[in-house]
């Protein structure tokens, strides 16, 4: 079994600092790893993670294209610390 507790703390900080330059306004990052134990991803150690970013970059993107942006910042994360990411991305006026 794998414990994401050690390297929970380390993944948040890591999406935090590779999403800045997005200019957050605000950011919520849930990791929900502990409900999929034991899932395929899960035993390959990649976490899932809720992720809640307000960003005026967001402003006239169309859903898609925002988290394209999201993915695009979370790259190498996505490879393999991150195996499933649900995401909400709005504007500040939408939040």
């Amino acid at each position: 079994m794998t414990s994401f507790s050690n390297n929970s703390g380390n993944r948040i900080e890591k999406i935090k600092a590779l999403l800045a330059p997005l200019q957050p306004t605000h950011m919520d990052i849930t990791d929900d790893s502990h409900k999929h134990a034991g899932h395929v991803g899960a035993r390959s150690g990649g976490g899932h993670y809720h992720l809640l970013i307000v960003s005026p970059q967001f402003e006239n993107k169309p859903i898609m294209t925002r988290h394209r942006m999201i993915y695009s910042a979370l790259d190498e994360m996505m490879k393999h610390d991150i195996h499933a990411l649900t995401i909400t991305a709005c504007t500040p006026e939408e939040l």
